[in-house]
């Protein structure tokens, strides 16, 4: 296979709605390019790319895919991106890869919320951004008003390169406005034949021609000079100011094609090749630490490792970025998270799901290799000496969540480590085992995403699961003060069990002065304090231990026992059995025996004291509250609005974006089940939200009481 050096390489990121054509165009790249000579069609599930059994039962891409052509010397890597919103992280990855972003509009829907989103992560990374408006041979094509939503909806600066003579099913020709010719095909997969604009488009082609005239000046304070006295640029001026332009994002060229019919596209990869940079020709690459790292095939090797894949007979395929240097086969490289050496015995370059071997890759291009001990998704391998650390990917955070279980409680383990690796292969789905909650939870993006995994799990590795609702990670702490005292009893033969602990509970608040006295209704109590000790929990918040027992009631040596007590009903509440937090515990009294009291005796004592105290002392349940932003068009405000209300949330601000609005508030977690399907089904698709943990706050009284008659039947059922 050949070896392309730096140079020679084109990447790009294929990104775009779900059904804009973006798999098909892929597949035409590369029939273009000479190495397939039948393209294949979704339908059929014979697509390159989508080669996943799971991609062909949905019928769109769920992975990114790797795949590459030759185009006129130079080698064109195609990273072709999920559209559909719940598997983002695809597109995210794409887009911080590859250099160009290649965006494609379906000409039937205009710009749709998968366009939206991958146009801002480009905007993030400031990639040059290549627009086409595809489908125009479809019978409902609206190329005009498609332009006209770019423009809007993306950017003012987005310019026309081409525009169709003709749309719908006579769609069989474009005017070049680069060219100033009209590009005609006669049939599927023919190439286009240059002709002259007819009269009947000189006006308008002349009129566009104009304007990307005036855009590619714009782009060069010379070149404006020159455009102001002349009127005009010269070709070769032309060229130099839209690649200016492009490159520093000021120009978005936009395109035609109907991919299905190969209209247009090998247009498009003469532009890409022309126009597009090459790796060495973006900004220089920075590690964690700030170092820069120039795309140099001179300078050390190192590689970005994007992407995992797991394959039944290999194992492990990962996926990099050749960042620096020159990589070859049998190559040792250390990886920096891990600080291990690992051997790149093989290279391959990628078609799909297909490999080739290649002996050396140059800095910049993309490819994959199989059998590293230790290198996972988000790591950096390089050569020995160099400490180069790239950052990891950054994805949105997760907007679903369930728990699930094995219908067999034997395959609990096997089950984790199926769904581990999942994640491995999409990083925007998230697994873990709460110890806490005690369910195995996942999130990931929406719905369909979980839905998607779940069909992994029952037709791929053929365990049976089932989805139960995740409980909620609620914390208890106490209003008042309280007291109780609890005697641990126990005579059966033998060495006996005794110890008896009397305690107060009240509220921890930061800075509050250290307890000097209580008056209760039945007792009052006069503190010295013999020992105090702070303890930061792991789940948040506070609790404070006050040892003031005087005259040798309790040893002193019996504290430790008292506080582990304490610390489980701490981490097992009361109330809904969920974590304790901010309450200072104060011990004053209790009795010893000089042969029966010992560790366990003390513990147990402490612990029920501490029950008994706390539901005395009006305890409240927290609930997680979390800040939610949610990006809606503005005429569904007032829906969004309703639906949050019935949500408890309190509405902080909202702001314009736009044609859109952002609405900021606190909503509680419990409140946010399955709020991405709601949210899509009010905004026809086109909203989106973030969501980060807040605070705790208490939950209402009639809130309340539901949760815990809830565990109280729980309890009763167990």
């Amino acid at each position: 296979m050949k070896v392309y050096k730096t140079q020679d390489i084109r990447n790009i990121a294929l990104v775009g709605s779900a059904g804009s054509g973006k798999t098909i165009l892929a597949e035409t790249m590369v029939y273009a390019g000479g190495l397939v000579t039948r393209r294949g069609e979704v339908e059929k599930h014979n697509t390159i790319s989508d080669f996943k059994e799971v991609e062909h039962e949905q019928e769109h891409s769920v992975y990114t895919s790797l795949l590459y052509t030759p185009w006129k010397d130079k080698k064109i890597n195609i990273l072709d991106a999920p559209g559909n919103d719940d598997f983002v992280g695809g597109a995210v990855t794409a887009i911080h890869i590859a250099d160009t972003v290649l965006l494609v509009l379906n000409s039937q829907n205009g710009v749709e919320v998968g366009a939206e989103n991958a146009w801002r992560f480009a905007q993030e990374k400031e990639k040059p951004v290549i627009l086409v408006v595809n489908h125009l041979d479809h019978e409902t094509a609206n190329y005009d008003k498609t332009v006209e939503e770019a423009k809007e909806y993306l950017s003012s600066k987005v310019v026309q390169i081409q525009y169709p003579v003709s749309i719908g099913s006579g769609f069989d020709a474009v005017v070049d406005l680069l060219k100033m010719k009209m590009l005609k095909w006669q049939g599927d997969g023919d190439e286009a034949q240059e002709m002259d604009i007819p009269d009947s488009e000189k006006d308008k082609a002349e009129e566009l021609r104009e304007k990307l005239i005036e855009a590619a000046a714009e782009s060069d304070e010379s070149l404006m000079e020159k455009y102001f006295e002349e009127g005009t640029l010269s070709e070769e001026e032309l060229m130099n100011g839209l690649r200016m332009g492009f490159l520093g994002r000021e120009i978005f060229p936009l395109f035609c094609s109907s991919a299905k019919k190969d209209y247009g596209v090998r247009r498009i990869m003469d532009f890409i090749v022309n126009v597009a940079p090459a790796p060495n020709e973006m900004p220089p690459a920075r590690t964690v630490d700030g170092q820069e790292v120039p795309v140099d095939p001179e300078a050390p090797t190192s590689l970005f490792v994007f992407k995992t894949t797991s394959e039944h007979h290999v194992g492990d395929v990962l996926y990099f970025k050749v960042m620096s240097g020159k990589l070859t086969e049998n190559q040792d490289l250390i990886n920096q998270q891990k600080q291990t050496k690992e051997r790149v015995a093989q290279i391959f370059i990628n078609q799909g799901g297909k490999r080739d071997k290649v002996p050396e890759m140059y800095a910049g291009d993309l490819g994959s290799t199989v059998k590293l001990k230790d290198t996972k998704t988000g790591h950096t391998l390089t050569e020995k000496g160099v400490d180069w650390k790239f950052p990891q990917i950054e994805y949105p955070e997760p907007k679903f969540w369930t728990a699930i279980k094995a219908e067999n409680e034997s395959d609990e383990e096997k089950l984790a480590s199926i769904l581990y690796k999942l994640h491995e292969e999409d990083p925007t789905f998230l697994v873990e085992y709460s110890k806490e909650l005690k369910q195995m939870i996942l999130r990931g993006q929406g719905e369909h995403h979980i839905n998607t995994m779940k069909w992994l799990l029952d037709n791929l590795y053929k365990i049976p699961a089932q989805f139960i609702p995740a409980r909620i990670p609620y914390r208890e702490t106490v209003t008042k003060p309280a007291w109780a005292q609890y005697r641990h009893k126990k005579q059966s033969g033998g060495a006996g069990q005794f110890g008896e602990v009397h305690l107060i509970v009240e509220p921890y608040e930061e800075g509050k002065s250290d307890p000097t006295g209580f008056k209760f209704p039945d007792r009052e109590v006069s503190l010295t304090i013999k020992g105090k000790e702070e303890f930061d929990l792991d789940w948040g918040g506070k609790f404070v231990f006050y040892n003031c027992v005087v005259g040798g009631a309790i040893d002193k040596n019996f504290m430790p026992a008292i506080i582990k007590g304490i610390f489980e009903k701490l981490e097992n509440s009361p109330l809904t059995g969920s974590f304790v937090r901010d309450v200072r515990v104060i011990v004053f009294d209790g009795k010893m025996h000089p042969v029966d009291s010992n560790e366990v005796s003390f513990k147990l004592a402490g612990r029920n004291a501490f029950d008994l105290a706390f539901r005395n002392a009006n305890p409240k349940i927290l609930e997680p509250v979390y800040e939610v932003k949610i990006r809606v068009p503005s005429d569904n405000v007032g829906d969004v609005m309703s639906d949050l209300n019935t949500r408890r949330a309190l509405i902080e601000n909202q702001s314009a974006e736009g044609r859109y609005t952002v609405i900021t508030a606190k909503v509680p977690l419990a409140e946010m089940d399955r709020y991405s399907t709601a949210l899509s089904s009010l905004t026809s698709g086109r909203g989106t939200y973030t969501m980060k943990f807040s605070h705790y706050a208490q939950v209402p009284p009639n809130v309340q009481e539901e949760l815990v008659k809830k565990l109280a039947e729980q309890n009763a059922n167990n």
